[in-house]
């Protein structure tokens, strides 16, 4: 499995949940899997997107491209960090 971790601080996070919505047809199309938005206890602006991919080549394309700039700075992303990630291992430890 292929998955990229976004930290990033925004300006207002509903503001941002509007955009972010409105981007999920492209995210599908891009080759987004599943996400989840996650935010920091301490800053309910410090969000966390963490999302599974087809191909960690398909999320950079995505993420880099000049569109997804644009809908970061319309969403009010300040300075996101990309984190891709292969996954090595997966358990459950709940029964």
């Amino acid at each position: 499995m292929q998955y990229v971790l976004i930290v990033h601080d925004v300006a207002d996070y509903a503001a941002w949940k509007i955009v972010f919505d409105e981007a999920a047809g492209i995210r599908r199309e891009a080759g987004e899997i599943s996400y989840q938005v996650l935010k920091y206890d301490t800053d309910a602006n410090r969000i966390v997107h963490f999302s599974r991919w087809r191909s960690l080549d398909d999320a950079r394309r995505f993420f880099e491209s000049p569109e997804l700039v644009e809908i970061r700075r319309i969403a009010g992303v300040k300075a996101p960090d990309f984190i891709y990630l292969d996954e090595l291992e997966a358990g459950r430890l709940v029964a």
